[in-house]
C-alpha cells in the first residue's frame, strides 16, 4: 500500500466511512462491509499491521472531529472492536489455511522421510546380502579355476567391493543412522566427507553450541545442507564450500557458502532450472517449521545460503 498513496488513501477513507456508518446504525449489512473491506485489503497485499494502523487512525479521526455517535465511550469501543474483528476475519481464515497447509506439508515431509528411511535400510540390507551371496558364489568358482583365471576373478571381486562400499555410503547419506543415533553434527560431517570425495569439492564444516535438536528439526537441516551441497556440486562450478552451524538463543543458524559462479541475487531464479528446483525444495522443507532462507550472491562471487529455524518445532 505504501507504493500507491491514492489507493491507500481511498481504502482508508472507505474503512472510516464504513466504520462511522456501523457506529451510527449497526446492522448485519453494515457489518458485512467490514468483511468485504478486509477481504479486498488482503487481496491487495494489505498486512495485519496496516489494518491495525488503519483502524487506529479511523478511531482517532472519529473522536478528533467529534463525529462519534451519541453513545458512551465503552459502547463505542465495543462496537468498533466488533467492526475491526469482522474486517480481520479474512486474515484469520487465511492464517488458518496457511497453518493447515503447513501442517499437511509437514506430515507429507514426514511420510517421505519414513519412506526414504525404509528404502535406505532396504538398500543397505538387501543389497548387502545379495553382494555377500555373489562373493560366496565367486569363492566357490575360484577354487575350480587356474591361477590366471583367479587373477581375473579377483578383479571382479574388487569391483564388487567398490560397489558394496558405494551402496553403503549412498544408503547412509540417504538416511544416515548417525542422524538418529548421534545427531545432526556427526551426520553433516559424514555427508560432507562423502560429497567431497565424489565431487572433488573442498568442504569445511564447523559447528558451535549445537547439541541434540528435535528430530524433525535435525532432519530438515540435514536435508537442507544435503540439497545445497548437491546444488553446488552440480551447478556452481565451485572449488570449496564452507558450512557453519550454530545455535543462538531460540534460533538455529546454518550457512552454506561456495566460491562458485554465483548469480544476480535480485533474480534468484535466474540460474539453471535445476538450481531453482533445489531452492524450492529447501524452502518447502523449512516452511512447515517456520524456517527461512536468504540468498546472497553475485556473478563471479559465489553464493551463500543463510538458513534460520526456530529450535522449538
Amino acid at each position: 500500500m505504501e507504493r500507491d498513496l491514492p489507493r491507500r488513501d481511498k481504502f482508508a477513507a472507505e474503512y472510516r466511512g464504513a466504520l462511522r456508518l456501523y457506529l451510527r446504525r449497526g446492522g448485519e449489512a453494515t457489518l458485512h462491509r467490514a468483511y468485504e473491506i478486509g477481504r479486498r485489503g488482503l487481496g491487495e497485499g494489505v498486512g495485519v499491521l496496516d489494518m491495525v494502523a488503519l483502524h487506529h487512525g479511523a478511531m482517532v479521526e472519529i473522536y478528533a472531529h467529534g463525529k462519534s455517535p451519541k453513545q458512551n465511550h465503552s459502547s463505542v469501543l465495543r462496537r468498533a472492536g466488533t467492526f475491526f474483528a469482522e474486517s480481520m476475519s479474512p486474515f484469520e481464515m487465511t492464517h488458518r489455511a496457511v497453518g493447515e497447509a503447513n501442517e499437511a506439508l509437514r506430515r507429507m515431509n514426514q511420510a517421505l522421510e519414513d519412506e526414504v528411511k525404509r528404502i535406505a535400510h532396504a538398500l543397505h540390507g538387501e543389497a548387502g546380502q545379495l553382494l555377500a551371496a555373489v562373493h560366496l558364489s565367486l569363492d566357490r568358482i575360484e577354487r575350480d579355476l587356474g591361477a590366471p583365471a583367479q587373477l581375473r576373478l579377483q578383479e571382479v571381486k574388487d569391483l564388487l567391493d567398490g560397489v558394496d562400499q558405494q551402496i553403503r555410503r549412498l544408503s547412509h547419506e540417504l538416511r544416515p543412522t548417525l542422524l538418529d543415533d548421534l545427531g545432526l553434527v556427526p551426520a553433516i560431517d559424514f555427508l560432507s566427507e562423502g560429497i567431497a570425495k565424489r565431487s572433488g569439492l573442498r568442504i569445511s564444516f564447523r559447528s558451535s553450541n549445537v547439541k541434540r535438536l528435535p528430530p524433525p528439526l535435525e532432519t530438515v537441516l540435514y536435508r537442507v545442507v544435503q540439497e545445497a551441497l548437491n546444488n553446488v556440486a552440480k551447478h556452481a562450478r565451485a572449488t570449496s564450500v564452507k558450512i557453519r552451524l550454530r545455535s543462538s538463543g531460540k534460533i538455529v543458524h546454518c550457512s552454506i557458502a561456495d566460491d562458485g559462479l554465483g548469480f544476480e541475487s535480485r533474480e534468484p531464479s535466474a540460474g539453471p532450472k535445476e538450481r531453482g528446483l533445489g531452492m524450492l525444495v529447501i524452502r518447502e522443507k523449512l516452511q512447515p517449521l517456520g524456517g527461512t532462507v536468504k540468498i546472497i550472491s553475485a556473478p563471479g562471487q559465489g553464493t551463500t545460503l543463510l538458513v534460520a529455524v526456530p529450535r522449538e518445532v
